[in-house]
């Protein structure tokens, strides 16, 4: 049959997912499965997320890899835990470095962005505090599904929407990557015969089941201090880059206490800064005591716009590595000073500037087991592939997060030697009175926070059952009164928005609104999972 894999004309209905014993939530089905083989093999809800992501790092490469950062929420059956595997930057590259050398701004593209990859240290944090199974165990069930055999036959499936966002991806480094010797590897590795593989075409590498091969060997620490650090420094020191062998064997992510918000009791959990996700934070703080009728209502859709207006004015002005912020998340969150910036938000759309606070293209799972322990995971390569540098030899395409730097002489976020960026990837949690309901989380660059709150209103302020809260159409605020919509507001909710002084569009791209997914506990046990349908989601439950 001759069928197009992207047309989907119709709503797609998709029903909550319940499991007793425990739940796996991708955005890739095999990912999916893969986290359930661990749990079946008596792995908990931390050693099933592990393995998840690091499946998601190469059959979702648009979006994470095995250069990639990542965060984490663990609720351990009795208390929460946040792990910061975001990398910093080399310690030889600063703004000066690069104002120096005649830039004008942070490229995307090349070393200039990449920082120290953070997730494959978040892997061994993880496992050596909470798992049960050694990294080669961990690996095992992905090394078996994405070998291609000995008659070179075999590897997984890519899913409809990577397969359309590596086509986009392939267009766009085609265009905009630098004529330089040290991109080709991308090209060579993601792209072997010219073109992106399609839908349903089988995906594998041996650059990367030889990574995998030295992660199962020397763990997880092997890009810091092993083979794969000789091999991502030797590339970094041929190509012009900045990263020394103590920026890799000094790195270890950082333990933190979540921060929350207290919004019509329920608690939702969000990692402290350098992430943004306080931004999600301080919009539901603003708007704890409105009240609101129905989704899709303009007057509460307007109310939401502005709040996210107000806490990105704020977190994009002040959030950066917490030890160079003039603001803490304490004052950021402070009750008063929210109150405060709630009183701007009028009957009309605004174009707010930060306050003064008191002083003092990504990937999301979730996993829980019957223990209780659940798993708010997130990973990214911030912009599709990253950077366009890819490790010869290994497939480990390396992250693009110092783009998110600035060179602004003053900023808090200006590009310094061993910092962290402002960061968009966020994993969130529920909990209420004290017992934990479970993870959640919106993959999408500056869109996270947006769906993290629309999400949450979803649920609280709705009643929406998970996997309706995830369906349910979404806004994403651009810039200034700039808001896009999904085509289920209809023209008329875009009109509506219009009088109210937003300049509204309707979006009919999904890869705009983020993708998500989530566990919640039952009260009477066992598990309710839900997933997008805007991305090649699945539910693997037992």
């Amino acid at each position: 049959m001759n069928y197009d894999p992207h047309y989907n004309p119709f709503f797609s209905k998709r029903n909550p997912v319940y499991a007793r014993r425990g739940m796996v939530a991708t955005s890739h089905p095999a990912a999916a499965d893969i986290g359930l083989d661990i749990l079946k093999q008596g792995g908990n809800a931390v050693d099933a997320a592990v393995a998840a992501a690091a499946a998601l790092a190469v059959l979702e490469p648009t979006s994470n890899g095995l250069g990639s950062d990542c965060f984490a929420i663990i609720h351990d059956g009795s208390r929460l835990h946040g792990l910061n595997a975001s990398g910093w930057s080399p310690a030889a590259l600063s703004a000066d470095v690069l104002l120096n050398a005649g830039r004008k701004e942070i490229s995307p593209f090349g070393w200039d962005a990449v920082t120290v990859p953070g997730a494959m240290a978040g892997w061994h944090e993880l496992t050596e505090k909470f798992g049960s199974l050694s990294p080669a165990e961990l690996l095992q069930p992905l090394v078996s599904r994405f070998s291609p055999g000995t008659d070179g036959e075999g590897g997984v499936a890519v899913p409809p929407t990577v397969a359309a966002n590596w086509e986009r991806a392939l267009n766009a480094y085609s265009k905009h990557l630098p004529d330089d010797p040290a991109f080709r590897h991308w090209f060579e590795h993601f792209a072997p015969r010219g073109k992106a593989p399609s839908a349903g075409e089988a995906w594998s590498s041996r650059d990367q089941l030889k990574t995998l091969e030295i992660l199962g060997k020397e763990g997880f620490r092997s890009l810091y201090d092993g083979s794969l650090a000789d091999a991502l420094l030797q590339f970094s020191g041929e190509s012009g880059g900045y990263l020394q062998r103590e920026d890799l064997m000094d790195y270890r992510p950082t333990w933190v206490d979540p921060i929350s918000m207290s919004y019509k009791g329920y608690d939702i959990w969000e990692i402290p800064p350098n992430g943004q996700g306080i931004t999600a934070l301080m919009a539901l703080g603003m708007l704890k005591d409105d009240r609101f009728s129905a989704h899709g209502v303009p007057s509460d859709m307007h109310r939401g716009i502005e709040a996210i207006k107000l806490a990105f004015s704020d977190t994009t002005r002040y959030v950066t590595d917490p030890g160079h912020m003039a603001h803490t998340a304490g004052n950021l969150l402070d009750p008063e000073y929210l109150a405060g910036r709630r009183s701007m938000i009028g009957e009309s759309a605004g174009d707010p500037a930060p306050g003064t606070p008191p002083r003092g293209g990504t990937v999301y799972l979730s996993a829980a087991d019957s223990s209780g322990m659940m798993v708010s995971f997130i990973q990214s390569n911030y912009m599709g592939f990253g950077s366009g540098l890819v490790v010869p030899g290994l497939g480990i395409a390396l992250q693009n997060r110092g783009h998110n730097f600035t060179l602004e002489e003053g900023h808090p976020n200006r590009l310094e030697g061993r910092k962290r960026p402002f960061h968009t990837i966020i994993p969130g949690f529920l909990t209420r009175e004290g017992r934990a309901l479970g993870p959640f989380g919106v993959m999408g660059g500056f869109m996270q926070p947006q769906g993290h709150l629309q999400v949450v209103q979803n649920l609280i302020d709705y009643g929406l059952n998970p996997q309706a809260a995830l369906d349910a159409p979404r806004w994403q605020w651009m810039q200034g009164r700039r808001v896009m919509l999904e085509p289920g507001f209809g023209q008329e909710g875009c009109n509506a928005l219009k009088r109210l002084g937003h300049d509204a569009v309707l979006e009919s791209d999904s890869g705009h609104f983020g993708r998500g997914q989530m566990i919640l506990r039952e009260e009477g046990g066992g598990f309710i999972g839900a997933t997008e349908k805007r991305c090649d989601g699945f539910i693997a439950s037992w």
